[in-house]
């Protein structure tokens, strides 16, 4: 034993300098590989950003800031082929060298400057990533052994599987494309991990000589392949078959010819969605090299097919431009965004994305109208609306086609477009009232209430497409509201609730009763319902259609960007054409699209009406019908419209009680308002006129009801006017029963003047306050309205 020490202590002093000397350098060695060190895509100058579509298509591959295409891609993502290939062909001591390879040195340096032969540089994998990272030029023997050194300098830091990493993402592949990731998009629009063997082989030769093994393929060539990087890719197959003997299917696939595209043939699809998720990307600061959106590749061809093909027919009228907005109300992600015509057009502003844009929504927004009303008891479905000629204190709306229908249900009144009955809701609406409900539905950039009055139910405000389809999806939604998601990574809100399910329902039931425009049918209907609404704006600038299709919502705009208007905007001869044009394309494309399941609101229930008058039927209703009632909000009465009249046969008079049946008879007699009266006279079918009363000092039917001054109105006349001016005057007019001949005016108590039914009375006030305007029938029934004067200089 003590021999055996002192012989191993012999031997400690001997070699103590190289162990102490070795330890240290395995130290340093340790050391330098532990010392923390930025990952080698730091070095990178950024990178593109792929887009794709919901089924995993391309449609975009954005440029990096130095103008590249390069993404990163980790090596556990690569394909196990394509690093195979690579190492067989580039460097195949790639797991056991240094860093450098001394005979491949050795060998190009005999060939390139002994021999004289085409130049050679032996350079392994590593000292080509030293090469393309530190920029070196290796063409002379310093740049080389410079490049040895960064090297092997690598190799001490980083990991092989960094380093073949690395490599793979900084190879050149020719023009501007770096890196596999990269390369696979542009020349096989396809990602890494979904290449084919003979592709990844093709990307494995193509950075020895990336510029001439990219040149165009001959005119003889079976594929797109050139000859050189043909050849190369056999050589590298034929020793790939050598390590793989049993791989012989993939025979058959390196004989067929192989797609290379360049990057001009990248695709540029649905670049209006594109550039929006970009830009929200950056000032969200979430853009990543991958980027997943909703857009359905196919979908998006479809509508814009038929953007297309509809505005060459529309060109002939001055119609350039549209807009067009798919959304899956299912989850809310937008399928198809076509934000103009014609993104490379600068004719048209073609590159402005119209879906974003604010516009006049015109009478888009009137089933928000209804569904408010009928969520505040205003009205049900089948409730009889005036329209008849009508002020709301200075605002004085008309018609589009300047007629007036008279009693009009509301969803008639709804799908007609009729403006009278949609601000006569409108003024009735309490809390929320449109405005109030616009912003809780996160419409931006309104201006103060005041500002539009009720002329915001005709599209005095401005909205965007994209805002319209989430207030149209939210009608899908049974009345929540939720956000669009262009991206697929965008978590699915749970929503806010606006509008009751009860409402929801109704409204899209009131919609779906709306024909489809002649110029639009086909010979084949829908098989599925459809729920629109068309809108134009003042001055024929927007013409628009939002409606709703099985899943989808569809929101299509047609105009110009530069505001300029055009007599053939009309929503129903224009836009709507392509809405249905479009819900067909689609329906015919995916004939398994069915409606999601609708299930009647709990709360709901169908009632009978009076047809005349859409309130409970009386005794004398001749003709009756159903609608749908939310028992406890809708409103309730009984109608009032038809009324037994007992005659006296002596008079033609009413009879007064009691009654002799030989000298009397009932008959009954439609009691209609004096304004509707006159509406029926006008359109030239008179109603038959019940007989005039008898002073049997009983007095039946309705109250007048005013119509003007507007509750809960202002009025401003001028101070220092002439007092026989017109615009010192203030306009009184009532709605009275059938039976009334003549109205009395009284203000705070002061008898001002008579009136027969239809006609104003004007009074001109003589100082300002508030008063107490007051309508007498001359059946001794009378209304109340409160108005407020103002004095201004």
């Amino acid at each position: 034993m003590k021999r055996a020490a002192r012989a191993l202590w012999r031997f400690v002093l001997r070699w103590q300098n190289p162990l102490v000397g070795a330890a240290l350098l395995a130290l340093v060695l340790v050391g330098l590989r532990l010392y923390p060190h930025a990952p080698l895509s730091a070095a990178q100058a950024g990178s593109s950003t792929a887009l794709f579509g919901a089924d995993g298509s391309l449609l975009r591959l954005t440029l990096s800031p130095d103008d590249k295409y390069r993404q990163w891609l980790p090596l556990e993502q690569m394909p196990p082929a394509l690093v195979e290939a690579v190492l067989l062909h580039e460097d195949a001591w790639f797991r056991w060298h240094p860093g450098f390879n001394p005979l491949s040195l050795a060998r190009g340096a005999w060939i390139s400057y002994v021999r004289g032969g085409h130049r050679q540089g032996g350079s392994t994998l590593t000292m080509q990533l030293a090469r393309l990272m530190y920029r070196l030029n290796t063409r002379s023997p310093a740049g080389k052994a410079e490049q040895v050194l960064r090297a092997v300098w690598l190799e001490l830091r980083y990991s092989k599987d960094d380093i073949l990493e690395a490599y793979l993402n900084y190879a050149p592949y020719g023009r501007n494309v770096e890196g596999v990731a990269a390369a696979s998009l542009v020349y096989f629009g396809k990602r890494a991990q979904d290449l084919s063997l003979p592709e990844a082989l093709a990307l494995a030769v193509i950075p020895q000589d990336p510029t001439r093994r990219l040149r165009e393929a001959g005119a003889d060539s079976d594929d797109q392949l050139n000859r050189g990087l043909r050849a190369a890719r056999e050589r590298l197959y034929a020793r790939w078959r050598a390590r793989h003997p049993n791989d012989a299917l993939n025979d058959a696939l390196m004989r067929l010819p192989l797609q290379l595209r360049t990057p001009a043939q990248l695709p540029f699809a649905a670049p209006h969605a594109m550039e929006q998720v970009l830009r929200e990307a950056r000032a969200e600061r979430s853009e990543s090299p991958r980027i997943d959106t909703t857009i359905d590749a196919g979908l998006q061809r479809t509508v814009e097919r038929q953007v297309r093909e509809t505005l060459q027919r529309e060109q002939r009228r001055g119609i350039s431009n549209a807009a067009a907005l798919l959304v899956d109300t299912r989850d809310m992600s937008v399928k198809a965004l076509v934000g103009s015509a014609d993104y490379t057009d600068a004719a048209i502003a073609g590159q402005v994305n119209g879906t974003a844009a604010k516009r006049s929504p015109g009478s888009t927004l009137k089933p928000f109208i209804y569904a408010l009303g009928m969520d505040q008891g205003v009205l049900h479905p089948r409730t009889v609306l005036r329209d008849v000629p009508s002020s709301f204190g200075p605002f004085t709306p008309e018609n589009y086609d300047g007629r007036f229908l008279g009693p009009v249900t509301a969803t008639d009144a709804l799908i007609r477009s009729r403006n009278i009955p949609a601000v006569w809701v409108a003024s009735q609406l309490a809390e929320p009232n449109l405005y109030t409900f616009l912003k809780r539905a996160g419409i931006s950039r309104l201006a103060g209430e005041r500002h539009y009055g009720l002329a915001l139910v005709l599209g005095g405000g401005e909205v965007t497409m994209q805002e319209l389809a989430t207030l149209y999806a939210m009608l899908a939604n049974h009345g929540v509201l939720k956000p669009l998601r262009l991206r697929a990574d965008t978590p699915q809100s749970e929503g806010v609730r606006l509008l009751s399910d009860e409402a929801s329902f109704m409204t899209l039931d009131m919609l779906r009763q709306n024909p489809r425009p002649d110029e639009a049918t086909t010979a084949t209907p829908a098989r599925l319902p459809i729920y629109w609404k068309t809108g134009t704006s003042w001055g024929f600038r927007d013409a628009w259609t939002a409606g709703m299709f099985g899943p989808y919502v569809l929101v299509v705009w047609m105009g110009n960007f530069d505001g300029a208007g055009n007599p053939a905007l009309i929503g129903v001869e224009t836009a709507a054409p392509l809405f249905f044009r479009i819900a067909d394309a689609i329906l015919a494309r995916d004939r398994n699209l069915a409606e999601p399941a609708w299930t009647i609101p709990s709360r709901l229930r169908k009632v009978e009406i009076c047809l005349a008058s859409g309130d409970l039927p009386n005794a004398w209703c001749p003709r009756r019908g159903t609608t749908w009632f939310i028992p406890g909000v809708s409103p309730i009465r009984v109608s009032t419209v038809h009324r037994p009249v007992t005659i006296d046969l002596r008079t033609g008079k009413t009879a007064c009680p009691p009654f002799d049946p030989a000298t009397t008879r009932t008959e009954v007699y439609e009691y209609w308002p004096s304004d509707l009266a006159r509406v029926f006279a006008q359109a030239g079918i008179p109603r038959r006129q019940p007989p005039a009363d008898a002073d049997c000092g009983i007095a039946a039917g309705a109250a007048p009801q005013i119509t003007s001054p507007l509750r809960g109105a202002s009025y401003t006349v001028r101070a220092r006017r002439d007092a026989g001016s017109e615009e010192a005057r203030v306009a009184f007019s009532v709605t009275v029963d059938a039976g009334v001949r003549e109205v009395y005016w009284f203000v705070d108590d002061d008898y001002i003047g008579a009136a027969k039914p239809g006609e104003s009375l004007f009074w001109q006030p003589l100082a300002a306050g508030t008063h107490s305007a007051r309508a007498v029938d001359d059946h001794g029934r009378s209304d109340t309205r409160e108005l407020r004067v103002i004095a201004v200089d």
